[in-house]
């Protein structure tokens, strides 16, 4: 291992400056003052892009430019080297010249330009990049705790940054997509027992699908919405349905009185003329237990060691909002360590072609496996799959379609 001019301790003191260097400072100043401090640990032409909201393009926070001086441009996510390290969640290396598609920098030949992407747990936000003289251990191990901090720190602002939000849209978006994003969680959670991933097209005028999920103590919640149309009334169905789900469980109501709640809350909002459809499940994560209701929505699907292992069928109770009645009770199943559980709505299955072709629940789940197969990060295969949907469709969805993705590892794998 080459020596580093720059000591552990000396490292450490780098990070500690910025951990209080970054409160107070506005995201618009969070690429110069990370760049100056990464300077202090040997890195230069230091680049960080954030993923836009379909996850297609990763986009330079603004003001940063290169080393000629020039704004930095959009990098694809997919059939890049620095796309790479957002998909594999890996850090990655490529010369300065192929990195930028410029000729490198005066003194950087020889150099290595190392990409880490911006993880929290395994929610994906975005990349940083760096030149170093050297891709050693020491300098990997450097760039990683790097990309940690500046992730925490990119969490903690981006809800309140309107420059952010501008930033990672693509265009306008309609007022129920816009109130469903802000209410809905981060697309993906991890800890070390258990994990999800969500996704939801089309991103911009989504109108009534949602998702939801919540870890109180050993029990892991996951809900999946979708409510009649796609308009305004639509996504405000949605939003009931969001509310009072969250409201339930946060007194400890189970599924089928979070389901019943949500009835009479949409019901007396709009008198039985909107419904919603959905799934509302809990998984013990120390047991394995996994309980769930079913409110008119299709069934969720149980994967297991390379394949389907189940259709988790159960009595069909109405869907919410037609005031009909008590729900029948909740279905039950014990599910095994590596067990992914996938919800979704109809706008998945029965996504058409022009030509008129469904993409089935076939195709469905055989994406996802095949995603597991090559050991594609959970967040990875349900970013894939979303937009294979969408091409399904030619760009042209007739239907919501949102996916939730679980998966359960109490040995911590």
């Amino acid at each position: 291992m080459a020596d580093h001019p720059v000591s552990d301790h000396q490292a450490a003191l780098v990070l500690a400056d910025l951990v209080r260097a970054y409160p107070l400072i506005p995201l618009e100043r969070v690429p110069a003052v990370t760049a100056e401090h990464a300077a202090r640990l040997g890195f230069s032409e230091v680049m960080i892009y954030v993923a836009d909201l379909r996850r297609l393009v990763l986009l330079p926070l603004p003001g940063q430019r290169d080393a000629d001086g020039k704004p930095l441009e959009p990098i694809p996510v997919d059939a890049t080297l620095a796309g790479r390290a957002f998909r594999v969640l890996k850090i990655t290396q490529a010369c300065p010249a192929r990195a930028t598609g410029e000729p490198p920098a005066a003194g950087a030949e020889g150099s290595v330009r190392l990409w880490a992407p911006l993880v929290d747990g395994l929610e994906r936000l975005g990349l940083i990049g760096v030149t170093t003289p050297e891709a050693d251990e020491v300098a990997e191990r450097r760039i990683r705790d790097l990309a940690t901090l500046l992730t925490l720190v990119l969490m903690t602002k981006y809800r309140v940054s309107d420059s952010y939000a501008r930033l990672v849209r693509g265009r306008s978006m309609r007022v129920g997509a816009e109130m469903l994003w802000t209410l809905m969680p981060p697309r993906t959670f991890a800890t070390d027992t258990v994990g999800v991933s969500a996704a939801l097209e089309p991103a911009y005028i989504v109108g009534g699908d949602a998702f939801d999920y919540g870890l109180d103590g050993d029990v892991l919640h996951m809900a999946i919405f979708d409510a009649i149309g796609h308009d305004i009334s639509a996504g405000l169905t949605t939003a009931i349905a969001l509310g009072s789900y969250r409201d339930s469980r946060r007194h400890e109501a189970g599924p089928v009185a979070a389901g019943e709640a949500i009835d009479e809350a949409i019901a007396d909002q709009f008198s039985t003329s909107r419904y919603a459809t959905g799934i509302m499940a809990e998984l013990n994560i120390r047991t394995g237990e996994l309980t769930w209701v079913n409110r008119g929505h299709p069934p969720p699907l149980l994967l297991r060691d390379g394949r389907v292992a189940a259709v988790l069928e159960s009595t069909p109770d109405p869907p919410m909002g037609f005031s009909l009645g008590p729900a029948t009770g909740l279905a039950r199943r014990r599910i095994k360590p590596g067990d992914r559980l996938l919800l979704y709505t109809d706008g998945v299955t029965e996504a058409r072609s022009p030509t008129g072709a469904r993409f089935g629940l076939e195709r469905f789940a055989d994406f996802v496996l095949c995603g597991e197969a090559d050991a594609l990060p959970r967040p990875e295969i349900v970013r894939r799959l979303i937009h294979a949907i969408v091409a399904h469709q030619r760009g042209g969805p007739q239907d919501d379609a949102a996916v939730l993705l679980a998966d359960w590892h109490p040995s911590g794998g």
